[in-house]
């Protein structure tokens, strides 16, 4: 079986923006096509995406993720436009509707109908960069011009001025709710999931997907799934998948009320109940070590890309049978060299399994 498979990594902000993208331009030189660049609550994402396009020649550049609250969606598509123009086509707008405690807690904005939103926002975009005509949009949560008892009553109709360098750029979406992955497969060009698990996607995602895809334009290409894990190809690797163990304890075991926990019910539903229970409630309980030791193995082994070069040919089968089309993995390893190292043996092995 054929493996053509993009390879994406999100930029880590570690080593700060320079050195960050210093070691994206070695990475696209190791076969990199991809490179996610996150905001959250830290720098924002958009002047990275303006200076990687301005240091790099071949790799996409995504947005991963912007939400869609604390910018006008008229701005992001500005936003997208500008990076895409200085990049020459290679601008991909990730887009999410973030989380209350990020959009209440730091922008000071009220989170509500985030799904509204998102769609609304992906609309809008498309409209202003196929500039056909001025933009007037009725939605739920948009309507623009703003109508006049609602401001001055001096908005008029305006069309992008710059003539973008695509009509259409591609939109990812980062969802993990049923309603938000079935509008994802409807609408967006590419999905950014977290905790995909190639063996449980179907039982988790599959009936969403397929009820979005339903009702997909069928002018549009294939929706690109993006998933993978850590990546340290080698023999005698496998203690580095531990390394993993702590940020999944954290989602599982302690995100949202004990009720609420959207990645314990992921959890749940790739069959490791008793575990996630176990997680849930050492986590919560202030024991993390005995939390993340409570990770079963299996989960680690199906999550990640790290081991012999035959268990990794093997998992990268897995994920494209289980409709994964790109790869969204992380690099291990202590310095540049040894990331960079591992980027490279992955893009020669994706070659060589073809």
């Amino acid at each position: 079986m054929g493996l053509t498979m993009k390879i994406s990594t999100l930029m880590s902000y570690a080593q700060g923006y320079v050195g960050a993208t210093k070691e994206i331009v070695e990475m696209e030189k190791a076969g990199l096509d991809v490179v996610w660049v996150p905001e959250a609550y830290s720098f924002d994402g958009v002047s990275a995406m303006g200076y990687i396009a301005a240091k790099t020649e071949k790799v996409t550049i995504a947005s991963g993720i912007l939400n869609v609250y604390s910018r006008t969606p008229a701005l992001m598509a500005m936003t997208a436009a500008g990076i895409d123009a200085l990049s020459e086509g290679r601008c991909m707008l990730g887009l999410g509707a973030s989380g209350p405690q990020v959009i209440e807690g730091f922008h000071g904005v009220p989170y509500d109908a985030p799904m509204t939103r998102l769609r609304e926002t992906i609309e809008i975009c498309r409209n202003v960069w196929l500039r056909d005509d001025k933009l007037q949009y009725q939605g739920k949560k948009y309507q623009i011009p703003l109508p006049p008892e609602e401001g001055t009553g001096l908005g008029k109709p305006l069309k992008i001025i710059n003539h973008p360098y695509r009509e259409e750029i591609p939109i990812a979406l980062a969802t993990l709710g049923e309603k938000s992955v079935e509008m994802t497969a409807e609408l967006a060009d590419a999905w950014l999931p977290a905790f995909y698990m190639a063996e449980g996607a179907n039982a988790v995602w599959g009936e969403a997907l397929k009820k979005g895809n339903a009702k997909r334009d069928p002018g549009r290409p294939p929706l690109d799934i993006y998933a993978g894990g850590a990546v340290a190809i080698g023999d005698g690797l496998e203690s580095y998948r531990d390394m993993s163990r702590s940020g999944i304890a954290l989602y599982v075991g302690g995100m949202g009320a004990k009720e609420k926990n959207f990645y314990n019910q992921v959890f749940r539903k790739y069959g490791y109940e008793e575990e996630a229970e176990a997680i849930q409630n050492l986590y919560l309980s202030g024991q993390k070590s005995a939390a993340e030791a409570a990770i079963p193995d299996s989960y680690l082994e199906a999550t990640s890309l790290v081991g012999p070069e035959a268990f990794v040919v093997d998992r990268l089968q897995a994920l494209k049978e289980h409709g994964v089309t790109s790869l969204n993995v992380g690099f291990l390893g202590t310095t540049t060299a040894e990331r960079v190292s591992n980027c490279d043996k992955l893009s020669n092995l994706i070659a060589r399994a073809l």
